[in-house]
């Protein structure tokens, strides 16, 4: 068979694909893959613009294991340990958390992916005081090349854990994941364009005054959709006096008209039309800038987190030092206005804290991600060439699932714990029989 991504920028044709029902039936096809001398990959929604789960061994799917194991709660802080099946997705796994009166402490824009391909990948939201999926990961099981089972947790085979809950899939296939979740939240949120210099002038202000703020800059102008979230207390109305009920039927309202419609049936109009015309993009992406809205609205977390992507993409990301992004921006409009690069979408910036994941693109400092997009039908090798040379100038770090042309040799010097990886790698997996030319090309094995 032949396998492509969602992106359609990566395909494999597998010698096999199964697709275990339980962490049995994952041991076996991890062991009959090993007698028959396959290689071993991982895959779950496919959304990885990289080669991540590409093999010409066997692939292993993971959607059928996807069941809620159980949820611990510490009756002090709200808080639970929720552990599920590696190929639950996102999508499920909000909605069974939100049905118990829990959420994830904050969540990328998409919630497609499985649990694993999310943590492995290094999966994000923004938030300057909250990171990344792979940091609220309190334990896992991983499927060796023996077949055998092993917990990995903090305080159990610590660097297997480490080199697990981030690391794509190289230690071994991962079978459940321990999450931590927090009581349910709301969001109130506040969407507004704003002219890109003004978000410039109160960046820091903006970034440390809210939970959560991001915003999409549109090439071709000096104007910026920005969003702020504030964290409110589930059922709890935040901003004016109507309702809370209301407040969240209005919001649902605006979230179709705006996710549904604007975001996808419309842009991808505009998109074609680019395609098209490449010369009417610089007056799309004005007349697009412009005609946002304000809104305010709450809703629950996962709601407002999380959006419906209809226009196919291909993205690449990379996480620069906080201090350095608006230099980055302001090369690559200079670089976009001097080529005429036809991009009709935005490009989007979000925010984290400095973590302590081995190979998170946030280890040890305040970070800011900037991603570009290219519309899937239209050329991208230039407009990413440029931007991978804005974003590696200014120390940046690919997003492990996002596209890049970065390889160990400059990996091992962005990562103070990337020599502990590999020896963790090594380590659960000699033979190298979880690995594919993507692994071998950033982790050099």
């Amino acid at each position: 068979m032949i396998w492509t991504n969602w992106a359609r920028n990566v395909s494999a044709e597998p010698a096999r694909q199964e697709q275990p029902a339980s962490e049995e039936e994952l041991s076996d096809a991890v062991r009959r893959a090993v007698k028959d001398g396959h290689t071993v990959r991982a895959v779950g929604a496919g959304h990885s613009f990289m080669p991540a789960a590409a093999t010409d061994g066997v692939q292993l799917n993971l959607d059928h294991l996807d069941a809620l194991h159980r949820v611990e709660r510490d009756p002090d802080t709200g808080h639970a340990l929720v552990t599920v099946g590696a190929g639950m997705r996102l999508h499920q796994l909000n909605r069974i958390l939100a049905e118990r009166g829990l959420a994830m402490q904050n969540l990328g824009d998409i919630d497609r992916q499985s649990v694993a391909g999310a943590i492995s990948t290094g999966t994000h939201g923004t938030g300057a005081r909250f990171g990344g999926l792979a940091t609220r990961v309190r334990a896992l099981t991983v499927v060796g090349p023996d077949g055998d089972v092993v917990r990995a947790a903090p305080t159990e085979r610590h660097d297997l854990f480490e080199a697990s809950r981030l690391g794509l899939g190289a230690t071994g296939v991962l079978s459940t994941v321990t999450v931590e979740a927090v009581p349910a939240f709301d969001l109130y949120a506040v969407e507004e364009p704003w002219p890109l210099d003004r978000v410039f002038e109160e960046l820091d202000d903006l970034v440390a005054g809210n939970d959560h703020f991001e915003f999409y800059w549109f090439p071709a102008t000096r104007r910026a959709l920005t969003l702020r979230n504030t964290r409110v207390d589930a059922g709890v109305s935040a901003g004016s006096g109507l309702a809370h009920g209301m407040r969240k039927a209005v919001g649902a309202c605006r979230s179709f008209l705006d996710e549904e419609v604007l975001s996808n049936a419309l842009f991808g109009t505009v998109n074609r039309i680019a395609t098209l015309v490449p010369a009417a993009t610089p007056t799309l992406n004005a007349i697009s800038a412009r005609a946002l809205s304000a809104r305010r609205y709450t809703a629950p977390s996962h709601h407002v987190f999380c959006t419906h992507r209809r226009v196919r993409f291909r993205e690449m990301e990379y996480a620069v030092p906080r201090a350095a992004v608006v230099g980055v921006l302001n090369q690559l409009d200079a670089w976009q206005r001097a080529t005429g690069e036809n991009v009709p979408f935005p490009v989007e910036v979000r925010f984290a804290p400095a973590d302590d994941v081995w190979l998170s693109t946030a280890y040890g400092r305040d970070t800011a991600y900037v991603a570009v997009h290219q519309y899937w039908r239209l050329p991208y090798a230039r407009y990413f060439d440029a931007a991978e040379q804005i974003f590696t100038a200014a120390g940046g770090r690919p997003h492990w699932g996002k596209m890049h042309t970065r390889d160990a040799d400059y990996l091992a010097g962005q990562y103070r714990r990337f020599e502990d990886f590999r020896r963790a790698r090594e380590a659960a997996d000699p033979q190298g029989v979880f690995a594919n030319p993507y692994t071998e090309r950033v982790f050099a094995i």
